[in-house]
């Protein structure tokens, strides 16, 4: 067992402690939980961190199961099933940058909270909307439940940031492992839900959005009680340390991560700007984005298409649940893969892994075959979102406009899935599944061939900087 004799300096709070103070980080070792070295704080800050993300993955994920059934129900146009979800993503579009500075301003616990705020404001307008019949005000609470999503997508990289950029790439596997609870707990809650609502004479399908608003109030008030000291302030001693260490033994650090946040770097949005231009953060964009919006076009139908094959709620929501396990099940292997063979092979892995999903789901409907074409696509998506999250973490290592450039990652992946949500129905209502799946094996392929071009930009400018 590896034992890491490290001291993080946190800074105090208070009045009367104006400077450091040493948090009790000694000597981190392996942790059983995460087969991660960490210490005492950064332990007890992960759990949080773990907890509060499979409370948002199984309240997501109860409330989407039946999200594409509700919007027919109240619009009578097959046309529409992707609109909650795209106008989700439009509220997470928006939300990203303005949440994002909120993040970098704020701090880390702040942002998330006030995230998980919309999230069950979000719930509530939607159940209410439902027993009302009205598709407007359905509409407003995914545009809410988008808003929230723009701060709660954040917690991997308020996870990774309190870690040395070696340890990050396992780190975001584990905090989307999280996600695993979601994928498992999230569609059995569906039925049970759908049954007491029923039983106590509301329309059955507000059940889920209950549930999942109470999730949501018990991942606020644990994310405030214990997300202390805030990720931010701890974050910043980790860089601090890196670089000393790097100093110490006269190396120097040719990375993009100290250019960003070195004193000859462009402030504010010039410096933005100035990351986007890297073929690491550009790289790391287009994998989650594209990644996403191929998962968005066959995922979204997935319901009404089984629907239609005279397949129930219970039914579709297995399928949803090898989908999200697929997601989510393996990151701790896709954490460990993408900082052992790198993060630009898995994404290219990624690519190909949606390309045979989407070629697999028009074969059957059949339960076998759609079990395993959305394990594979969940699987594809999870390869390039955790190599893309811990290229674009490491991309930003010590730069203060860090949440304000994830923020514009977050808007980008929403737009993409948004496009996804909008365009599934309506390809689906011309030309059927058979079109969507090849429209996924072209977005596919694209992102496939972007990882090659991008990824030797990548290899060359370090080969270029190294000499």
């Amino acid at each position: 067992m590896t034992v890491y004799n490290v001291s993080y300096a946190i800074p105090s709070t208070g009045p009367s402690a104006p400077g450091l103070r040493k948090a009790r980080l000694v000597r981190p070792v392996k942790d059983s939980f995460s087969m991660i070295p960490m210490s005492r704080v950064q332990r007890r800050l992960i759990i949080t961190l773990f907890v509060v993300s499979s409370l948002n993955s199984a309240a997501m994920i109860a409330s989407f199961v039946l999200t594409p059934i509700i919007s027919y129900s109240l619009s009578g146009r097959v046309q529409l099933i992707g609109l909650p979800n795209a106008l989700s993503m439009v509220g997470r579009a928006g939300a990203g940058y303005p949440l994002g500075w909120l993040l970098d301003k704020a701090g880390r616990r702040i942002g998330l909270a006030v995230g998980l705020s919309f999230v069950i404001f979000g719930m509530l307008v939607s159940a209410s909307a439902i027993s009302a019949g009205s598709l407007i005000f359905f509409l407003g609470g995914a545009v809410l439940l988008g808003v929230g999503r723009a701060a709660l997508e954040q917690t991997r990289y308020a996870a990774a940031e309190i870690f040395p950029l070696a340890q990050q790439a396992k780190v975001i596997g584990l905090i989307v492992f999280a996600g695993t609870v979601g994928a498992i707990g999230g569609p059995l809650l569906v039925e049970p839900a759908v049954g007491v609502a029923r039983e106590r004479g509301f329309h059955e399908h507000v059940g889920p959005f209950w549930i999942s608003a109470a999730l949501m109030v018990i991942a606020l008030i644990l994310l405030l009680a214990a997300l202390r000291p805030d990720p931010k302030e701890l974050a910043a001693q980790v860089a601090r340390e890196e670089n000393s260490a790097k100093g110490a033994e006269g190396s120097e650090d040719d990375s993009l991560d100290t250019q960003v946040g070195s004193e000859e770097a462009p402030r504010g949005m010039r410096q933005v700007m100035h990351l986007l231009k890297s073929p690491d953060v550009q790289l790391a964009m287009a994998a989650m984005a594209i990644g996403q919006l191929v998962m968005t076009l066959l995922m979204v139908v997935t319901p009404l298409h089984m629907n239609r094959a005279d397949y129930k709620a219970d039914a579709i929501s297995y399928v949803l649940m090898a989908h999200t396990l697929g997601m989510f099940g393996l990151s701790g292997l896709s954490g460990w893969l993408a900082g052992r063979v790198g993060r630009v092979p898995m994404i290219f892995a990624g690519a190909l892994v949606q390309v045979l999903a989407a070629i697999m789901m028009p074969l059957s409907t059949e339960l076998p075959v759609l079990f395993v074409s959305l394990f594979l696509l969940g699987l594809g998506w999870n390869f390039s979102y955790i190599a893309g999250s811990s290229l674009l973490s490491a991309a930003l290592e010590g730069s203060r406009q860090r949440g304000r450039v994830q923020g514009i990652n977050e808007a980008m992946v929403a737009i993409a899935s948004a496009c996804g949500s909008l365009g599934t129905g309506g390809i689906y209502s011309v030309s059927g599944v058979v079109a969507v799946a090849v429209s996924g094996v072209f977005f596919s392929a694209a992102l496939g061939a972007l990882a090659l071009w991008l990824g030797r930009q990548h290899l060359f400018a370090l080969a270029t900087e190294r000499g």
